[in-house]
């Protein structure tokens, strides 16, 4: 057995370990690999579970907390999902494995850009990345079968919400950025919301605006 292999395998042992039982998310984390969103050294660091650093001051996070995020999600595969923070586009490839469609939103134009150029080189062709201010979602192709949003909120924000297909998913951590904060699943009924705590985790606040500076 060569050693990536092993590495792979371990890597699934793990993430599986930590409550990622879908086959199909355990399939997609198998098959999108991890060292194409990262740079330099941390690239040596893929098949860790650990969020590592990228651009703009974000993060990538970690694969067990991404496989949690989508398997919350249930994905059906003609679904369409709208992501809030693109990010590396880690979690991005992902779902692109398992939905019909994703419109992915980046408020920070060189996460943006490299992103779309990895997506490009990975021809995943049902992606649609977007610079923009996640914080408001995407009228235009409303209403969505799932939303994913990768930043951390005080409470889900209304306007996403109202976003939401009647029997929509929504999966978001929520709290303040300095304290530990829940994941939630939000399901959308025809009179009201649903929500379920899932574990904790610890995201970047979710904020307003574009921004087109590059931070290192």
């Amino acid at each position: 057995m060569n050693r990536n292999h092993e590495q792979k395998m371990q890597f699934i042992l793990s993430i599986r370990s930590k409550g990622v039982v879908d086959e199909n998310v355990l399939n997609a984390l198998e098959t999108v690999n991890r060292q194409y969103f990262l740079k330099g050294l941390f690239a040596q660091r893929a098949y860790e579970d650990t969020p590592l650093p990228i651009e703009c001051g974000q993060t990538i996070s970690q694969p067990s907390v991404v496989g949690l995020m989508t398997q919350a999600l249930n994905i059906k595969n003609r679904d369409k999902i709208l992501e809030i923070g693109t990010g590396s586009g880690y979690q991005t490839a992902i779902l692109s494995k398992l939905a019909r469609r994703i419109y992915s939103i980046e408020r920070f134009k060189p996460l943006y850009e490299e992103a779309r150029e990895i997506f490009n080189k990975l021809n995943l062709n049902n992606v649609t990345s977007i610079w923009g201010d996640g914080s408001q979602g995407l009228v235009e192709q409303q209403p969505f079968d799932r939303i994913i949003v990768t930043a951390a909120a005080e409470d889900p924000p209304p306007t996403l919400l109202n976003q939401l297909k009647i029997g929509g998913i929504m999966v978001i951590p929520v709290g303040q950025s300095d304290e530990i904060q829940k994941l939630i699943r939000v399901e959308r009924t025809e009179t009201h919301f649903k929500y379920e705590d899932l574990c904790d985790v610890r995201f970047v606040p979710l904020l307003d605006g574009k921004e087109e500076d590059i931070y290192v």
